[in-house]
């Protein structure tokens, strides 16, 4: 505190001491970057501000962030998505202290929410698994991770936002820096001829691939769509909102993902079964259309009709070529995506109760692998994982973690619907509706994928939760308020 105070009545001469020597470090060092470390101390005392008595702008700046962030290697196992993460943490570190002064800080309508309960139990399993764990110091550090994400996401939405306007800044706050990502790289797109291959170079340093770029895309998109809807046609708003969402539309088109298209058709599937309250019949049908598939699949082996000729299954840098191997079942994608299945699957027999830990698919999955299922690309030296975000919880959280994360998930599903029937708001109606729609995009995202622990669709899936409880909520002072106009007009009918 005494240097911070020190520092505050002499800034002008510590900065030009510190820049000196910067320079004098990089010319010596041959490290010109070291002399953008004074430029720091300008806004050390305006950061100190806000982190310490203002912590509601971090969260402001967080969701402008995560669009714009990027992935940043540490060292050569550690990388940090920079600066959403860092924000992350420090809002996590920063609510723990206060909840440790003030343990009512956690609003009573989230710690009695239903929902609340299975996220909790959620992470005790987590933490169960990692007892258990192949190498716990990584399943500690996924824990961690979980953490950073269900605090500034799920409980601060709940201590921030209170009115629809607030909403609506959370979406153009979204919006706006997302928008600008498309635009960047449409324009750089068009240098490659919008090809297959050139949308890939177009996206750094915002975006590792295009598949996270196209799945947080796909996911926000509704969110606009539901601000337009809600918006007054006088409003000039409304225009630059339908000018954004066909912006949104050709980068969706240009991205060549076929898992955000397929999430865009689930998702409007999604709000039909929603408006129509059809909901837990289409859960079923689904469910035991993915039970016989399954089953058809390993019984007599029958998956092994789908081994790929190591020789054919390639990488094509022409869509259309692409989309025929896809269909063929030769492309190298959908090969490998096989490959990490079998392994997969194999796991969990393996390990059906705990699973081999959080964070530990990488270094045990090539040992469960069917060889008949090789590709060319099957060294993985990115690292890559299961591709099936509910494989993975299963054979790294054992059965319970996949069933305990169904049951948060169909939950999730369950009360957005719910709200939408109940809800006589249109504004919070539409909101439980679009919410409801956004999850289902991001199931289907990560049964291709495993998105749910990257920044970019972690945040989403999370901020989702955060909000189902919050609309919750609104709901029950909806209910409140009717009840209370009944009794006031029975009354008055009486007197």
């Amino acid at each position: 505190m005494r240097l911070l105070n020190l520092y505050v009545k002499n800034r002008f001469i510590v900065i030009i001491l510190t820049w000196f020597a910067a320079l004098v470090a990089g010319i010596v060092l041959q490290k010109p970057i070291i002399w953008i470390f004074p430029l720091l101390l300008l806004v050390i005392q305006p950061l100190m501000n806000i982190v310490v008595h203002h912590t509601q702008y971090l969260f402001w700046i967080l969701i402008c962030l995560l669009p714009l962030s990027t992935e940043w290697g540490l060292t050569s196992s550690l990388s940090l998505d920079f600066p959403d993460e860092a924000i992350m943490m420090i809002i996590t570190g920063l609510f723990f202290f206060k909840w440790l002064l003030k343990p009512t800080i956690i609003p009573t309508h989230v710690y009695k929410h239903p929902l609340f309960l299975l996220l909790v139990i959620h992470i005790a399993w987590i933490a169960v698994a990692c007892i258990y764990s192949q190498n716990i110091l990584l399943s500690v550090k996924f824990l961690l991770a979980k953490s950073w994400f269900i605090i500034p996401f799920v409980l601060l939405p709940n201590l921030l936002l209170h009115s629809q306007q607030q909403l609506k800044k959370l979406v153009l706050y979204l919006l706006i820096p997302m928008l600008f990502v498309v635009i960047q790289a449409i324009f750089r797109h068009a240098w490659y001829g919008f090809s297959f291959e050139g949308i890939k170079k177009m996206l750094s340093p915002f975006f590792r691939n295009h598949v996270d770029y196209s799945a947080m895309l796909v996911c926000i998109m509704p969110m606009a769509i539901a601000m337009w809807i809600l918006t007054p046609n006088t409003n000039q708003l409304k225009k630059w909102l339908l000018g954004s969402l066909i912006v949104m539309t050709i980068g969706l088109v240009l991205s060549y993902s076929r898992g955000a298209w397929l999430a865009a058709v689930i998702g409007l599937a999604m709000a039909i079964i929603i408006y129509k309250k059809l909901l837990w019949p289409s859960l079923i049908v689904l469910s035991i259309l993915l039970l016989v598939t399954a089953l058809s699949l390993v019984m007599q082996n029958t998956y092994l009709q789908f081994e790929p000729d190591y020789q054919h299954t390639i990488f094509h840098t022409n869509f259309e070529a692409h989309l025929k191997a896809t269909i063929a079942l030769k492309d190298v994608s959908n090969a490998e995506r096989i490959y990490r299945w079998v392994a997969g699957t194999n796991m969990v027999i393996e390990k059906p109760l705990t699973g081999f830990g959080p964070n530990n698919f990488y270094d045990f999955y090539k040992g469960y692998a069917n060889s008949g299922f090789k590709t060319w690309v099957s060294s993985n030296p990115e690292h890559s994982s299961v591709h099936n975000y509910f494989l993975l919880t299963a054979l790294e959280q054992g059965v319970p973690g996949l069933f305990i994360f169904l049951c948060l998930y169909i939950a999730m599903l369950g009360y957005s619907q719910y709200l939408y029937i109940h809800l006589q708001s249109k504004f919070w109606a539409v909101t439980a509706l679009t919410i409801g729609v956004i999850i289902a995009m991001l199931g289907t995202l990560n049964f291709l994928s495993d998105l749910i622990e990257t920044d970019k669709i972690g945040s989403i899936f999370w901020l989702c939760l955060g909000m189902l409880m919050l609309v919750s909520k609104q709901l029950k002072l909806e209910q409140q308020s009717i009840a209370h106009s009944n009794t006031t007009g029975h009354i008055q009918n009486i007197a």
